[in-house]
């Protein structure tokens, strides 16, 4: 690895869910490309959990930038953030192209967050991670307004 690079050259802010109160129901970022990453990360943040609340999160494929035959990736879920005891927690979820059905034309991932029962506070951001070609910020999303 070349320590000289940039943080912004190596990992581009693909899509995010922008931080919220988010009732019981389940919210999807956008379908992103994979074909310009070695890696994808998901990041989630809880904030505050209403009692009895519950995270669930995963990593799905699909086919095209409209979620088209979307499935969930294997191995790619969190286990469940409950209120009790994970308030003010992160959790990150990687995958590689290896991980995705490639024979079966999936090129595209989404991160799929459900809340259960109360609104808790979450936010969450889709990253990639080693470019194939060009800076990785040639890649984020029109949200990334400052690379300081």
């Amino acid at each position: 690895m070349n320590a000289n690079l940039k943080y912004a050259e190596r990992v581009a802010v693909l899509a995010t869910l922008d931080p919220v109160s988010q009732g019981a129901a389940t919210v999807v970022t956008a379908w992103v490309p994979t074909a310009n990453f070695h890696r994808i990360a998901a990041v989630l943040e809880t904030g505050a959990m209403t009692t009895g609340s519950t995270v669930d999160a995963k990593l799905r494929q699909a086919t095209d930038a409209s979620g088209t035959n979307a499935k969930d990736i294997t191995g790619k879920a969190i286990a469940q953030l409950v209120a009790a005891s994970n308030g003010n927690n992160q959790v990150v979820i990687e995958c590689q192209s290896d991980d995705l059905d490639t024979n079966g034309g999936f090129a595209y991932v989404a991160l799929s967050i459900t809340v259960g029962t109360a609104a808790s506070l979450i936010a969450a951001q889709l990253l990639g991670i080693n470019p194939r070609f060009a800076p990785a910020s040639a890649f984020n999303q029109t949200g990334v307004k400052q690379l300081v």
